[in-house]
């Protein structure tokens, strides 16, 4: 399998089993609901990793939650520590809605204290950070490549707050100073503190990963300054890091970036009560995972349609197989899902339903597969409106047509009677 690498800018092949893919994705930084653009990098992940164990590969995938950070403190003054609990909860709820479960491990910032620390230490000793007043901050300067990874020039990289007690605009917070309104701190070295963001992330991975591991993922705005940052302290420790950086595209609100600071934003919970995990995963399999992807009530119903339709050539009782080596072939170059979905439609179409019902576990989709029986009770109300349309009664049929809806199926006429279907 070939990923591209934001690096390199180049496709860079996966080494085959047995040795294990370790995975590092970015996850969210919980002071309120998480929208439905955090759940991209989440999904796209889980989808690598269930193709790759698919394919025997072994795989660790770790998705990180940010539980200390300057917004949970703006967010909750005086509570952040509750509102980060809180909201964690809420965001694992929500993803795991989506029925994938393929995270190895959640690791949260306030459980890897002792190893930021640590690591903080070590770049001190090392000379790539200095101390000043109880702030830690990274010399950036001390990184020869620094900007690699996103293209960025020096004269693009200083603070729009200039900081007289760095040695250089560039460099970035390792530790932060406790400041006043601050309710939450833990002791270091240079005083009662938190943690930088950055320095967070590159703890966390080594510590669940080790120094170097195969793939770190997440939003194509986490390049800079975040993983620039992250790989800067990660080389200058000596760890080799990620070998493939693999960035998705942003999710698209009326074609602008969702953000909850814009306030264009639909929650992962808000659009899971509405269109169901089914046709929000397909959505997702739509756009590929480096482009970007509006998401709109259009998009979103043009996803149930699809879900609808692969559920249709199951209550077929058609089977069949198709040729399983085109799916492959576009899922292991760059993980290509539109090409995959456009693969599904055609085995749809000509009712290979036994390898579509494989291809859609990777997915997650399993369920599209499974033909539900309409309860008795209400394969009654379909029998007794059929006796009803048969004598013209078509204020009658129409109210049994009503009340079967109500309780989450749809009557169907056909040739010779009538079918149920589930209403979602």
């Amino acid at each position: 399998m070939r990923l591209h690498d934001t690096l390199s800018g180049e496709l860079v092949e996966l080494p085959p089993p047995p040795e294990e893919i370790g995975m590092y994705v970015c996850g969210p930084t919980v002071y309120q609901r998480a929208h439905i653009g955090n759940a991209r990098p989440y999904v796209i992940a889980s989808w690598v990793a269930r193709w790759l164990r698919h394919r025997g590969q072994r795989v660790r995938l770790v998705h990180n939650i940010t539980d200390v950070n300057d917004k949970i403190y703006d967010a909750a003054p005086g509570a952040s520590a509750a509102r980060a609990a809180e909201a964690t909860a809420w965001y694992l709820e929500d993803v795991e809605r989506f029925g994938l479960d393929a995270v190895d491990v959640y690791p949260k910032v306030t459980d890897t204290m002792s190893e930021i620390v640590a690591f903080i230490e070590e770049l001190v000793t090392s000379g790539h950070a200095y101390a000043v007043d109880g702030d830690v901050y990274f010399r950036v300067a001390s990184v020869p490549d620094y900007g690699a990874l996103s293209g960025q020039r020096p004269d693009q990289m200083e603070d729009s707050e200039p900081n007289p007690r760095k040695d250089d605009p560039r460099d970035f917070a390792l530790w932060k100073a406790t400041k006043p309104g601050e309710d939450t701190s833990w002791e270091s070295p240079w005083g009662s503190g938190r943690p930088g963001w950055h320095i967070e992330c590159s703890a966390m991975a080594a510590n669940e990963l080790g120094p170097s591991f195969w793939i770190h993922g997440g939003g194509l705005d986490l390049v800079f300054p975040h993983h620039e940052n992250e790989r800067a302290q990660s080389l200058a420790v000596g760890h080799p890091f990620a070998k493939v950086w693999m960035h998705n595209g942003m999710l698209r609100f009326t074609g602008e970036k969702m953000s909850k600071s814009v306030g264009n934003v639909a929650t992962i919970k808000e659009v899971l009560d509405e269109w169901g995990r089914e046709a929000t995963l397909l959505f997702f399999l739509t756009a590929h995972w480096r482009k970007p992807l509006d998401f709109s009530t259009e998009s979103m119903a043009a996803a149930a349609a699809q879900a609808e339709s692969f559920r249709e050539v199951f209550r077929s009782g058609r089977e069949g197989r198709a040729d399983w080596v085109e799916l492959e072939t576009a899922l292991d170059d760059d993980f290509n899902t539109p090409e995959a979905l456009a693969i599904l439609h055609r085995w749809r179409a000509h009712g290979a339903t036994s390898s579509l019902r494989d291809a859609l576990a990777i997915f997650g989709l399993a369920s599209l597969a499974t033909v539900v029986a309409a309860p008795a009770a209400v394969a009654e109300l379909a029998a007794q409106r059929g006796a009803a349309r048969a004598a013209k009664d078509w204020a009658e049929a129409d109210r049994l047509r009503d009340e079967i809806l109500a309780v989450g199926w749809v009557v169907r006429d056909v040739s010779d009677g009538f079918e149920l279907v589930p209403s979602a």
